[in-house]
């Protein structure tokens, strides 16, 4: 059992659902980054998604995409946000995903990575571009090293690829909510409640939603058919619209402490 998972078990015990927020790793810059993870892991965020900034982001939408173009100006690598997790370690042990793209790890070397990420406190991956039925070497190295898998399910997902995607996942499962990329969206899909409904009774691991989620009432809504939301763009928009403000910090984690009231309400 890692961070992930006792995480999920304390939430249960006090009917409490998971705020997942979303950060891209040197956006602006580390030291940033670093304190903002400490300010949220302070102010109710449950598990935090550290983004690995990537030149081709098939998955993200605009925001993200800026975030990352502006995290690659500083250089930001595999070593360098691995480096930070260890640096967080000194000072929290919220549990820490990191969010990436399959290129830079299977370029660093999956068995390489996967130690590396364990010995530094890494809890979870989050890999967009890579499906289960090709991870198989990926799910080994990180099985040895108590690294969870954490795989996607989507509107189109058939029966068959739900019950593949519940076995090789670990931690949670990420539900993404609408056919398409990452980005903040006034409505969520009509059928969204519904598709939940019927998937959580599919699954052995918690079910968290993600894509488009970015208000307190949307939040209120999926919680009741889910264990937990991720938050990206709107927090990266926040960031963005507040790059030169010397209360950026503050701002964002006043944004995120509201959202997770709201996750936090008994369910």
């Amino acid at each position: 059992m890692n961070r992930i998972d006792k995480k999920f078990k304390e939430l249960k015990k006090l009917k409490q659902k998971a705020l997942i927020p979303f950060i891209t790793c040197g956006d602006p810059n580390l030291e940033t980054t670093k304190k903002m993870v400490l300010e949220f892991s302070k102010i109710g965020a449950d598990i935090i998604e550290l983004g690995l900034p990537f030149s081709d982001p098939v998955a993200d939408g605009p925001v993200i995409q800026a975030a990352s173009g502006r995290a690659l100006k500083n250089k930001i690598t595999i070593e360098k946000v691995l480096k930070l997790v260890k640096d967080l370690r000194k000072k929290t042990q919220v549990p820490l995903c990191l969010m990436t793209y399959y290129n830079p790890i299977f370029n660093f070397g999956l068995d390489k990575f996967a130690k590396l990420a364990q010995v530094c406190g890494l809890d979870g991956v989050i890999i967009p571009d890579l499906p289960p039925e090709e991870a198989k070497e990926l799910i080994k190295a990180a099985r040895i090293n108590n690294l969870a898998t954490i795989f996607f399910l989507s509107p189109t997902t058939s029966y068959k690829r739900i019950k593949l995607i519940d076995k090789s996942s670990r931690g949670f499962i990420y539900y993404v909510s609408l056919t398409g990329v990452t980005g903040i969206r006034k409505n969520l899909p009509n059928n969204l409640i519904n598709n939940l409904s019927k998937i959580k009774k599919q699954l052995s691991r918690p079910l968290c939603v993600g894509f488009g989620v970015s208000k307190s009432g949307q939040i209120k809504k999926i919680t009741k058919f889910s264990d937990g939301v991720i938050v990206g763009s709107a927090i990266v928009k926040k960031i963005e619209d507040n790059l030169k403000n010397k209360n950026l910090i503050n701002i964002v984690s006043n944004f995120i402490r509201d959202l997770a009231k709201v996750a936090h309400q008994d369910n």
